[in-house]
């Protein structure tokens, strides 16, 4: 095939990204600079993101047989590196400067994010399910790393080889599951396997397995139920900037893969599948939610509450008609807002060089009274997460009610009503901790003018940003809209 001018505009996301890999790994050989390391990070993601408006113009277009850049690809880029440009940033500030920073080195931990989102990239836009497992483990790889990052501290060396061990086996089910539908289909591509299962009616009975075992490998990297069992302890024991890009940009390329696939090859979606996708949904929903009713610990929480966000998800997923690519659309941009600010308090409550994260409940207690700032932006991910009106959280959530009702799934519709019914229990007693009064409690005063570090206007975006979109969700609406998969 030939290359030309349009096919370089529309990688550009993909190849500044790539660029900004390879500078980051020439500087740090040249000087060790944390500063310039996070500074050339930012500058690349930005770059990175402003290349989407070029690549917009030009699209669809199929790069390669692997690749194509369409506009549903360039949401999910778009979200991506919004949301690995905002984990940089927290761990600029989580990883700290000078003495009382970091004990080991701070460079590398952007490198892994970096080589980690253009997996992320890679996957969005992978039309091929040699693309869809190139991507996959170059997005999964640095993250083993990333969550054992903290090296000094057990818990993240052990979520690190826990998360490796059970990804390892989510690719080996995939793999197997994709072979399985070559020797079925007789194509890799989605589209060739879409025709070659609508041209059949039904999937045959080898067509389902690959299927079934290719959803389990999926199902594992978005923690859904009964593969979750990683998920509490990985993100626990994971840096919290880490945990932050591991909830949101990782499990975002994932699922708009999914997406893409389900939604290319319709026969996909159909027969014992949508009945297997429909338990899953449901399991993950309550399981998710009532195991987060018991934790005392604010990052296992938000590990359970992510699985029953995905069991949401899965509705419009099983919907799979109308509304159901829109509402995916809203639903993840929302859930990314709100994961974001939510990781990013516990970030600026940490330091690594303490041995592991503030992130016990009791730690929270009365925080009101200390970093106000930080407790207003908790409490507004907190509202969101719970679906309350005037937040980003409720608009994701009717949504996704409006593609249930649209298309009849009223068993799921119910257990989302029964989810978010438990989940506004566990999301408003984070919120009283926050504002309690404990008369013997330690007053550590909070380091002064945090709000004037990035980290910090950062979040107080973010929490305006989910407020905006709770009063005025159009401009999100129209963006998802513009961005269906017909391009």
């Amino acid at each position: 095939m030939e290359f030309t001018t349009q096919h370089f505009i529309a990688l550009a996301p993909l190849l500044i990204t790539s660029a900004t890999i390879i500078v980051v790994m020439l500087a740090i050989a040249w000087r060790r600079n944390h500063s310039q390391t996070f500074l050339i990070s930012v500058a690349g993601l930005n770059l990175a993101l402003l290349s989407i408006l070029p690549a917009l113009k030009v699209a669809p277009l199929a790069v390669t047989p692997l690749l194509q850049i369409d506009s549903f690809a360039c949401l999910y880029m778009a979200l991506i590196l919004v949301a690995t440009l905002a984990c940089v940033t927290l761990a600029h500030a989580y990883l700290g400067d000078g003495g009382t920073g970091y004990p080991g080195n701070r460079e590398e931990l952007y490198l892994l994010i970096l080589m980690s989102a253009a997996g992320g990239l890679v996957l969005v836009s992978a039309q091929h399910l040699a693309g869809l497992f190139v991507g996959l483990e170059l997005l999964s790889v640095p993250v083993y790393g990333l969550v054992a990052y903290a090296f000094f501290n057990k818990r993240s060396l052990e979520a690190g080889i826990k998360y490796m061990v059970l990804s390892a086996a989510g690719s080996a089910f995939l793999l197997f599951g994709m072979a399985l539908l070559y020797a079925d289909a007789g194509s890799l591509s989605f589209v060739g396997i879409g025709q070659a299962l609508a041209a059949t009616g039904l999937p045959s009975s080898l067509a389902q397995l690959g299927l079934g075992m290719m959803l389990i490998g999926l199902a594992f990297k978005l923690s859904l139920v009964p593969f979750h069992l990683w998920t509490p302890d990985v993100y626990e024991g994971a840096p919290a900037p880490v945990a932050a890009f591991l909830a949101t940009a990782s499990k975002v390329a994932v699922f708009a893969v999914m997406v893409r696939l389900f939604q290319i090859s319709p026969a996909a979606s159909s027969g014992v599948l949508s009945n297997v996708l429909t338990i899953i949904a449901i399991a993950s929903i309550l399981f998710g939610n009532l195991l987060a009713l018991t934790q005392s610990n604010l990052k296992r929480l938000l590990g359970y509450s992510s699985i029953a966000h995905f069991g949401y998800l899965l509705i419009a997923l099983v919907a799979s008609k109308g509304l159901a690519v829109e509402a995916i659309g809203v639903y993840l941009v929302t859930y990314v807002i709100t994961s974001l600010g939510a990781f990013g308090v516990i970030t600026l409550m940490s330091s690594p060089y303490k041995g592991r994260d503030a992130d016990a409940l009791y730690e929270y207690r009365g925080l009101f009274w200390r970093r106000p700032y930080l407790t207003a932006v908790l409490t507004v991910m907190m509202l969101s997460l719970a679906g309350i009106p005037l937040t980003a959280g409720f608009i994701g959530k009717f949504y996704i009610i409006a593609t249930g009702v649209e298309s009849h799934q009223w068993w799921l519709v119910g257990s989302l009503v029964l989810g978010s019914a438990i989940g506004v229990f566990y999301y408003l007693r984070v919120m009283v901790t926050l504002y309690l009064i404990e008369p013997n409690l330690r007053r550590v005063d909070a380091q002064l003018h945090w709000e004037q570090r990035a980290g910090g206007v950062m979040l107080l975006a973010i929490a305006v940003l989910a407020f905006f979109l709770g009063l005025y969700p159009q401009p999100l609406l129209n963006l998802v809209q513009q961005s269906g998969l017909a391009g």
